[in-house]
């Protein structure tokens, strides 16, 4: 009998080691290192302006007028903050803004949560259209309304109060009860529905049950009403005509424009890193719940 003869295998060249490290590496580059890079490069470039604004505020008169401008003081003059604020009444515009900001949190903190509690637990008959509609209302440009509002405003007799800037977010924003409905509709209804079989009305299961779970997103729609209050420019302006009612946003506009003065570029910057400093502050303290904020709803 013949014997089979096995016919020889093959070998298959294994792919150079090299090759295989080097296409490894520029795999890594890329997803790795590149966006650490952009990212590196993109928040020297957002913080290029608060720098700039600091080391302004510490620089002498003399120093103003350098050319090439230096990039960190010669001598840093601390007490150009303590001249700012003697130089225009801060601390009046100061206590202006806190207790818009102050109202301003506390309406959007009771009357969002509402709005958005009927929009997602409570089902009545158009209740999904009616919440389309009220969110078409964040496409519309605060500009389109100014003189519709202030004449609204000018017949109530509230021109040169806070009630104008502090009344409207005690009937809700659009985009905080979009935030909020997201929030409450990851919340199980069967929580609800046995709340009810226990003879609680809608208010309980508000306050009492969808609440305690739902401080992340409240928090996050406090945030950011206490932000847009103290930064608004426009609002305070229009609404706002006289000098001891002024925010600090008009302040520092007051600020630059009085002759009288004879205001320094170091002087304004100085008052400009005191305004920005509390929002920098609350920033980097609660910057998880800003994050949850922008985040609330997009996963179930």
């Amino acid at each position: 009998m013949a014997r089979a003869i096995a016919a020889p295998v093959a070998e298959v060249p294994a792919a150079p080691e090299v090759g295989a490290r080097g296409g490894w590496l520029r795999r890594r580059v890329r997803s790795e290192v590149v966006p650490r890079i952009v990212l590196v490069v993109m928040c020297l470039v957002f913080v290029l302006p608060f720098y700039w604004m600091l080391i302004t505020a510490l620089k002498t008169n003399e120093e103003l007028t350098a050319y090439p401008p230096t990039l960190w003081p010669r001598s840093p003059q601390w007490a150009n903050f303590a001249a700012a604020v003697e130089i225009f009444p801060f601390w009046r515009f100061l206590q202006n803004t806190a207790t818009i900001t102050a109202l301003t949190v506390l309406g959007a903190a009771i009357s969002n949560p509402i709005v958005a509690y009927g929009f997602s637990r409570i089902p009545w008959p158009g209740r999904d259209k009616v919440f389309f509609l009220v969110l078409a209302t964040v496409f519309v440009p605060f500009p389109v309304l100014i003189i519709a509002l202030f004449d609204i405003f000018a017949r109530l007799g509230w021109i040169n109060t806070f009630l104008p800037l502090v009344v409207p977010f005690f009937f809700g924003s659009a985009f905080w009860i979009f935030l909020m409905r997201q929030f409450f509709l990851r919340i199980p209804q069967e929580i609800s529905d046995a709340a009810r079989l226990d003879g609680a009305n809608e208010l309980q299961i508000l306050f009492k049950i969808i609440m305690p779970q739902s401080w992340p997103a409240l928090s996050a729609v406090s945030l950011f009403a206490g932000l847009h209050a103290w930064n608004d420019f426009l609002g305070p302006l229009i609404f706002l005509q006289d000098e001891t009612t002024y925010t600090l946003a008009i302040g520092l506009t007051f600020f630059e424009s009085q002759s009288q003065y004879d205001i320094k570029l170091n002087l304004l910057m100085a008052a400009s890193a005191l305004v920005v400093l509390p929002v920098v502050v609350v920033f980097l303290m609660f910057q998880r719940v800003f994050v949850e904020g922008v985040t609330l709803g997009s996963m179930k």
